[in-house]
């Protein structure tokens, strides 16, 4: 495919290449518009959108820094970005005006799932004993895939619109309200109105803490 590729997406695609093996998470935009020599973050969006199109990228919306390589021009993406911590107990207020996944904190190493079938990942770190009896610990990692929606029993990162602070819990829909239950039989759950209950991403796999 890289014949196809205009002198400019091949650089934009060279960059995205040589930042995410550098730094182990994807660039932003601005990365890309400072690194390659465009004018503007619109010039810059509409070739990864190009690009996206033709197959070289993947990309999550909703998610920042999330370009994948495809391995059609540059090899697969080894790494995926934690985006910060999220409450598995009591729910803690957004750090950021709409979510609380502005860009990586650092970066894991995750060849073997991304390379299972699972693309536009994250992660997150827990804070909190909400899930322990689903094995999920306080300092343990989950890996989320975005999503807007789920089933009943789905353990999902959710924005409390009202409260203006995200949690994970495992969700039910009622007729009438949302219960978020925790995993934890000494804590209760909590009943949301279907309104202000926006799904962020749901829980993939868990990478445990290693204690001594």
């Amino acid at each position: 495919m890289a014949q196809e590729l205009s002198l400019k997406r091949k650089r934009i695609l060279d960059f995205i290449t040589s930042f995410t093996e550098e730094k182990g998470y994807a660039p932003s935009v601005r990365d890309i518009v400072r690194a390659c020599g465009i004018n503007s973050t619109s010039v810059a969006q509409y070739h990864i959108n190009v690009l996206e199109r033709d197959g070289f990228i993947r990309r999550t919306r909703e998610v920042s820094r999330s370009i994948t390589l495809t391995g059609g021009a540059a090899g697969p993406r080894k790494s995926i970005p934690v985006l910060g911590t999220i409450a598995a107990g009591e729910p803690i207020p957004v750090p950021r005006e709409d979510t609380w996944s502005a860009g990586p904190v650092e970066s894991l190493d995750l060849s073997a799932l991304t390379g299972g079938g699972f693309e536009n990942v994250y992660a997150l770190k827990v804070k909190g004993a909400s899930l322990i009896e689903d094995l999920i610990s306080d300092g343990d990692i989950v890996v989320m895939q975005p999503a807007a929606a789920a089933r009943d029993g789905d353990t999902v990162a959710v924005w409390l619109k009202d409260r203006q602070e995200v949690t994970l819990k495992k969700i039910h829909h009622e007729p009438d309200r949302v219960c978020l239950s925790p995993a934890n039989s000494s804590m209760q759950p909590i009943y949301c109105r279907p309104e202000d209950v926006e799904i962020q991403g749901k829980v993939i796999a868990v990478i445990r803490k290693l204690t001594g």
